[in-house]
């Protein structure tokens, strides 16, 4: 019937009302917590593009991660920054490396808490790329067995789930080979399937110290036209083995979040990324914008959107506002 038999103001009269009929309900249960670790002791050093996130030795990490437990976020996803770098990136499947040492000290001071670890080898090369380098290309199938190599050293640190963000070809079938040939068949696989070549991932890079020193990521992280490539991705991350698969970035992409949980019968991830969080903050910083709302609204746009879980800087924040 048309107005004025209904009158969708009625349903907005109160907060209790509100809260009755709200469609999207975002918890803490909801949110994964990213955190970089960096070699030392004592060490918390303030990332310069990204307030309020920080380089943490393993000391304060472990403090950290306990801090995300007690404020009920269910997960982290740990990020390496080691003291060196070769062209193979081989800290990154050291067993001694610095997060399969995280990995061990997280599992020990917070048992329940679900640790995630980054499968990619940019942050331990020396040339900042995603993949061996050979004349100038990037080499796809010779990088499997090295992301293999790291994924497993991460199941046999403790790690709950391994996160490949590499995108290269193949590597969740190769990563899923690897770990069920040696018993970590419960290790879980959530792929980031459809990772867009963003501008928003600029703070990231300097907070993990990876950007590439030449070229760029084009030719293996994915074109921001292209909506339908990313559902296929997602789709064949899937049948390669994936758990969860994983959209990235997500306040640019709620539209391919939104198609991919339409296409796959497994949860979907977003990555709410460093510039998306910068932004924000930095607008609030200068009083232009609420920050604590736009945080706000800007996950719950996320979740709204079909995302089953949520990586984002703003997991503490957010934890704490909906405690309120």
């Amino acid at each position: 019937m048309p107005f004025p038999i209904h009158r969708y103001r009625r349903l907005r009269q109160s907060p209790g009302i509100l809260r009755m009929v709200r469609e999207t309900q975002l918890s803490a249960d909801d949110l994964i917590y990213p955190m970089f670790v960096c070699e030392g002791r004592g060490v918390r050093q303030e990332i310069g593009s990204m307030p309020d996130v920080f380089r943490l030795s393993i000391d304060n990490l472990v403090k950290e991660a306990r801090e995300c437990q007690a404020l009920g976020i269910p997960a982290v996803i740990l990020f390496g920054i080691p003291d060196k770098k070769d062209a193979r990136g081989s800290e990154a499947y050291n067993p001694g490396g610095i997060v399969q040492r995280a990995v061990r000290e997280i599992k020990n001071a917070a048992p329940d808490l679900v640790t995630i670890t980054d499968v990619c080898i940019d942050e331990y090369t020396d040339h900042g790329h995603c993949g061996l380098v050979e004349g100038g290309r990037i080499l796809n199938d010779a990088t499997l067995e090295l992301l293999s190599k790291m994924a497993l050293t991460h199941a046999e640190a403790g790690a709950d789930i391994v996160a490949p963000s590499d995108m290269m070809d193949g590597r969740v079938q190769a990563i899923r080979r690897a770990l069920d040939g040696s018993s970590f068949t419960d290790t879980i696989i959530m792929a980031y399937s459809a990772k867009y070549a963003s501008a928003f991932y600029g703070p990231f890079r300097e907070a993990a110290d990876s950007a590439p020193k030449f070229g760029d990521r084009r030719s293996y992280q994915m074109d921001p036209a292209n909506g339908d490539e990313g559902v296929r991705e997602a789709l064949q991350d899937v049948e390669e083995g994936a758990d969860i698969v994983m959209v990235k970035p997500a306040l640019a992409y709620l539209d391919i979040i939104r198609r991919v949980r339409d296409s796959v019968n497994v949860p979907v991830a977003a990555y709410n990324v460093s510039g998306e969080y910068s932004m924000i903050k930095a607008a609030g910083e200068k009083g232009w914008i609420d920050t604590e709302r736009a945080m706000m609204e800007a996950l719950l746009s996320v979740k709204r959107a079909g995302a089953s879980m949520i990586l984002t800087y703003f997991a503490k924040e957010a934890a704490r506002v909906l405690r309120r």
